[in-house]
Parts: structure tokens; C-alpha cells; sequence
């Protein structure tokens, strides 16, 4: 696929509305606010363990980030193990590696169950270090895999023409579709008597009798007695925010002249890394390659991460054309594990998911499975190991001081070193700027007709500066990966209400 556009995952071709039930309860057992792996997981679980349940989706199924992954289903993950045990104990690394293997276990089980074709298919992986300082790390992330139980072993098997110094392979990985996936899991909830709205974004949460919460909409209002933000980072103001790192990736699926495709899982140890693996779309094979990661309104040129990708992969593969592109989001956590359960600070029915890093698949699953439990008896196995209220002083505190630091530059930008309105004047078609006029600051950008968009680039959050994003044509927030389109309309969480839009007629009544 060309980038004239937006660009669009190859997975999110399949996506169409999910139509269910149009019946209210009067109060659900539990309100899944998102549609993704982790909403769809929950919502599954809980319906089969007989609670009423509703699933309230901004957009459709499978829209956001499940939507644009490259589903590698991992025992492994983007903190080692190594670094785990450092900061959280050898028993908690176990407990992690135990958990990963029971995600895809988990998945599997509902592959058979539901006689789901989604493409599931059992793989290893391989880890290969390009250069002496990689093959150190890969040094302690051997070590810390062993000693939680991953099957690791080093390997020289050239899975990938890639040339390295040192290589493992681990076992027990897998890969799948995963909007096939979610779509058929979506369809056995309904047909439990589940209920699925689209296009129903949630505002906020209220508390109305004991017991009850009502969620207020863009529809109306749902009453529940449990509601699950699963939707990567909840909305207002939470300390989790400080604690999630909004970062973007990048993806090409391409077609090669020599069909020399990979059978396995690849990844390098570049910072940021590299991965690869194989899956065949509409009947053709493809090469998928993923990385070029960055954090989130970091960046304004992101098409150069498109061009870049395609030339690392380049450098070992002869590609033919490439077919797809697209980018994805998710938040890194600042101590290296994800966020499973009780919202901090929020009502005590209240649940969140967050903070998977690159391993939303796994993690998501795993929510599904946890916050089950949490909501039946209070208890789970990893509850503590994803508490989201957990305080670790070491593990983590740089990147928290870096993150704080990242949300006060954005928050207090000075405005007025942004370009004078007059410049409007200058904007190319296809060119974004953010402009100062009278006392205050706009996003504006001229599509490929020539036609003014403005908004307010204040994000509706907590107020940091929007920042453009030129391959995907939004407007990123900075601090905690809040995203909207050209006209403001929200994209991404945790903002939920649109940008401030500005009604330009002609570019010369705004001077």
C-alpha cells in the first residue's frame, strides 16, 4: 500500500461494524469500557462465569492497538528477565515467565474451544546480538530467562539472513490474527447474552447508590456494579499517567522477490529493536518487519520512520514492493510490568489494564483472567506482581522523573514562540504548523485541497501542547499519548473530549 493516505494496518482491512442487541439492562454486573484484546478478554471470562456484562467501544472492535500489532505471542518480554529479577526478586521473574506461558496457553484454549480461524500458529523464537555490547546483554538475558524457567538455549541455526554474534532460541512462542481472533471471541460473548455498543465513548464514571456506578456516554448512561478501563491509559487525571510512557511503532509488511521467508520469530537487539516474522494475508505470504519505535508527539517528520524501517529491512531481505504500512501505540511502564487491577484513586469497583509495553497480546489475555478473579473473590495468584498501586522506589524512578519532566515541558511550552498567525499564509497543501493569534495558540493544517483545518492544540487532557504528526496526519500529545484528527475529533485515550475546533472559512479572515 502507497502512504497517499492514512495509513491503514493490514489487519484493520477486516474490520467492520459489529452490530449486537440494541437491549439496556437496567444494571450490569460489569461495564468493559475498550474492544480491544483486553476489553473482549474480560468481557468473554466474566460472561461465561454467569455475570451479566456490556462492552462500551469508542470506535469498533479491534480499533486501536490490537488492531495494529504484529500479534508475536511471547514468554518473553520487553523488560528481561534479568532486569526483573534485579528490581522485583527471582520469585516474581518465575511468577512473570509462569504468567506468559499461561497467556498463549489461555488463547490457545479459546482457539480450540471456539474453533477460532485466526491463523494461530505455534513458533520459536530467536534473539540475535549484531554486536559485541548486544551480545553481553544477551549474556544476562540468558542467565535471567534460565532462572525463570524459559526455554532459552543458545543457538547458530540461521533462521534469518542476518548476521550476528550470539543467538538464542526460545520456545513455546506463537503468532496469530488478531482482529480474526477477537471478532470470533466478541461473537461467542454475544452469544452468551453479551452486549456490544460501538461508537460509545465513555466520559466519566459516577458514583449514584451504594454499589452502583453509572457511566456517562456519548449514547447516555449505563449502570453497573463493576466497570474495567481497558482502553491502555484510563481517562482524567490518575497518577498512572505519570507511570505510562506513550511511544509509537512502526510497521511494513512487505512482499519479496525471492520468497526467502522466515519460519520463526525474529528479533535483533538494536535500541530500538528490530522484529520480524511471517504471515500470509488474503492468500499472499508477507514479510512483517516492526520497530523505529519513539515516544509519542516526540517526533513531527514521521514518515522518515517509514523509509527507515524499509531500508533496515532492506539491508537483508530483497523486498519486491511493500504492501502495507502502518504505526500502532503503546505505553511502556516506568518499572517494567504492567498494570492490573483496582484503579488507584479511583471508586473501589473500578478496574484497570494498562501498561503492556510491547506485549499487549499477552498481557491482555492475562487481564482477562485477573480481573475475573479480582471481581469474583478479591484475589489472584498475580495480584500483587500487577498491582497498580505498587510503589517500587528503585525500579523505575528514572524513567518517572523522565516522564514528569516530558509532561511540564509540553504543559508549559511557551506559546508564544510559536509561529505568528500571518504564516498561514505560508502553509503548503498536506502542511501542518501550530500558529499564535491573539493571545492564543492553534493547530492548523492545509489538506492535500487546499482546505484550512484549525483546532485548539491544547489538549483536552491536561492541557500539554498537541505536537503534529505528518504520516499519519494527527495531532499527538506529548505527555500521556492522547491523539486527534485533523478536525480534532478524539483518537486516542485518555482524552475524551475533542479538541476546540476554529470554523475558518478563507485563510485570509484569520489574519
Amino acid at each position: 500500500m502507497n502512504r497517499d493516505g492514512a495509513l491503514q494496518s493490514a489487519w484493520q482491512q477486516e474490520i467492520k461494524k459489529f452490530d449486537t442487541p440494541p437491549a439496556i439492562a437496567d444494571v450490569y454486573d460489569v461495564a468493559i469500557i475498550g474492544a480491544g484484546i483486553t476489553g473482549i478478554t474480560c468481557a468473554e471470562k466474566l460472561q461465561a462465569s454467569n455475570k451479566s456484562c456490556i462492552v462500551l467501544e469508542a470506535v469498533n472492535i479491534a480499533h486501536g492497538t490490537t488492531g495494529g500489532t504484529t500479534a508475536h505471542l511471547n514468554t518473553f518480554f520487553d523488560s528481561s528477565y534479568d532486569k526483573v529479577i534485579r528490581d522485583f526478586g527471582k520469585d516474581n521473574a518465575r511468577l512473570l515467565a509462569q504468567a506468559g506461558k499461561e497467556a498463549i496457553a489461555i488463547i490457545k484454549a479459546n482457539v480450540q474451544k471456539y474453533q477460532i480461524d485466526c491463523d494461530f500458529e505455534d513458533k520459536e523464537a530467536y534473539l540475535f546480538a549484531t554486536d559485541e555490547k548486544q551480545a553481553q546483554e544477551l549474556d544476562d538475558l540468558f542467565e535471567g530467562s534460565v532462572e525463570a524457567g524459559i526455554d532459552i538455549s543458545w543457538s547458530d541455526v540461521q533462521a534469518f539472513p542476518i548476521p550476528f554474534v550470539k543467538q538464542v532460541r526460545i520456545g513455546g512462542q506463537a503468532q496469530f490474527h488478531p482482529v480474526k481472533y477477537i471478532r470470533a471471541l466478541a461473537a461467542a460473548f454475544i452469544k452468551m447474552g453479551g452486549t456490544i455498543f460501538e461508537e460509545t465513548r465513555v466520559q466519566e464514571i459516577e458514583e449514584a447508590d451504594e454499589g452502583v456506578l453509572v457511566l456517562n456516554t456519548s449514547k447516555g448512561s449505563i449502570r453497573c456494579r463493576h466497570a474495567i478501563y481497558a482502553t491502555h491509559t484510563p481517562p482524567g487525571v490518575n497518577l498512572l499517567h505519570f507511570r505510562l510512557i506513550p511511544w509509537r511503532s512502526y510497521v511494513v509488511a512487505v512482499r519479496l522477490k525471492d520468497s526467502n521467508y522466515p519460519n520463526a520469530l525474529g528479533y535483533d537487539l538494536q535500541d530500538p529493536y528490530h522484529y520480524y516474522r511471517t504471515h500470509t494475508i488474503n492468500g499472499e505470504q508477507l514479510l512483517i518487519a516492526g520497530g523505529k519505535d519513539h515516544k509519542t508527539g516526540h517526533e513531527e517528520n514521521t514518515e522518515q520512520f517509514f523509509r527507515e524501517l524499509e531500508d533496515q529491512v532492506q539491508l537483508h531481505y530483497d523486498i519486491d514492493s511493500v504492501v502495507y504500512s502502518w504505526s500502532s501505540q503503546y505505553y511502556e511502564p516506568v518499572d517494567g510490568l504492567p498494570y492490573i487491577g483496582h484503579l488507584p484513586g479511583g471508586f473501589k469497583e473500578v478496574y484497570v489494564a494498562a501498561g503492556y509495553n510491547g506485549n499487549g497480546m499477552i498481557f491482555g489475555t492475562l487481564a482477562g483472567t485477573i480481573i475475573t478473579s479480582l471481581i469474583h473473590t478479591g484475589d489472584h495468584s498475580y495480584k500483587k506482581l500487577f498491582d497498580p498501586s505498587r510503589v517500587k522506589p528503585v525500579a523505575g524512578f528514572s524513567k518517572f522523573i523522565e516522564q514528569g519532566a516530558d509532561f511540564i515541558s509540553s504543559f508549559i511550552k511557551d506559546k508564544l514562540s510559536t509561529e505568528k498567525i500571518q504564516s498561514l499564509v505560508e502553509l503548503n497543501n498536506d502542511q501542518a504548523k501550530v500558529v499564535k493569534y491573539d493571545g492564543d495558540a492553534y493547530a492548523m493544517y492545509k489538506d492535500n485541497g487546499g482546505q484550512l483545518h484549525a483546532v485548539s492544540c491544547t489538549c483536552t487532557h491536561v492541557h500539554c501542547n498537541v505536537v503534529w504528526n505528518n504520516a499519519e496526519k494527527t495531532w499527538d500529545c506529548p505527555c500521556h499519548g492522547s491523539r486527534f484528527n485533523i478536525n480534532g475529533k478524539v483518537l486516542n485515550a485518555p482524552a475524551v473530549k475533542d479538541l476546540e475546533r476554529v470554523h475558518l472559512t478563507e485563510p485570509d479572515e484569520a489574519v
